[in-house]
């Protein structure tokens, strides 16, 4: 009877999650978090997104976005190759390509994602249990929107733009798995590194 109790606990036991998405307002720290991650775990293996946004001077194709044109992403819309994509800003588009998650699952490694919150909601409705979504929370808003403030990287038109957008979004954070409150970085990362440690 032990053995059979055993069998069909190890049967039932819920999945371990096979995607793993790092969601926030600009800002949080989602992007730091999810380097720190990629470094301490060879499990994982970043999901490169597509953008028709101009790639910057330090940017490479296929390492830190795959830059497409309009064009060439509308097409790949019109061919359902993305399991979610988002006109983020007016003409910039963003988007997780199905070919990418394939990519990184022929591996065996986990596929990590660094997202925004609708596409994170995306992922979570499309893999369900295979998907767990960490929602990166500052310790306030007023933090957050200060320090989008002092990245001084934007016209004062796009920057409220960005805080009206992350003030949107901070309302997300009861949709996802987990919550984890980025207040003081290095305990924000051992958090972190707790929770990817439970999954492996």
């Amino acid at each position: 009877m032990d053995f059979l109790k055993k069998l069909f606990a190890g049967f039932f036991r819920k999945q371990a999650p096979q995607l793993i998405a790092l969601t926030a307002p600009s800002g949080a720290g989602k992007t730091t978090i999810a380097r720190h991650l990629l470094k301490t775990f060879d499990e994982l293996e970043f999901s490169i997104s597509a953008t028709t946004r101009q790639k910057r001077a330090h940017e490479l194709d296929g390492r830190d976005y795959y830059f497409l044109t309009k064009e060439e992403f509308e097409q790949k819309i019109a061919n359902e190759e993305f399991v979610e994509w988002e006109e983020v800003y007016e003409g910039q588009f963003y988007g997780t390509l199905k070919s990418e998650i394939a990519r990184i699952r022929r591996t065996n490694k986990l596929v990590i994602f660094d997202i925004d919150v609708k596409g994170a909601t995306s992922i979570k409705r499309v893999y369900g249990d295979e998907a767990m979504v960490i929602f990166i929370k500052p310790p306030s808003p007023e933090v957050l929107f200060e320090r989008l403030r002092k990245r001084k990287t934007e016209s004062p038109a796009s920057l409220e733009k960005r805080i009206n957008r992350a003030r949107r979004e901070l309302a997300y954070e009861d949709k996802f798995d987990r919550i984890l409150i980025n207040d003081e970085l290095q305990t924000a990362l051992s958090d972190a590194e707790k929770l990817i440690r439970k999954i492996l």
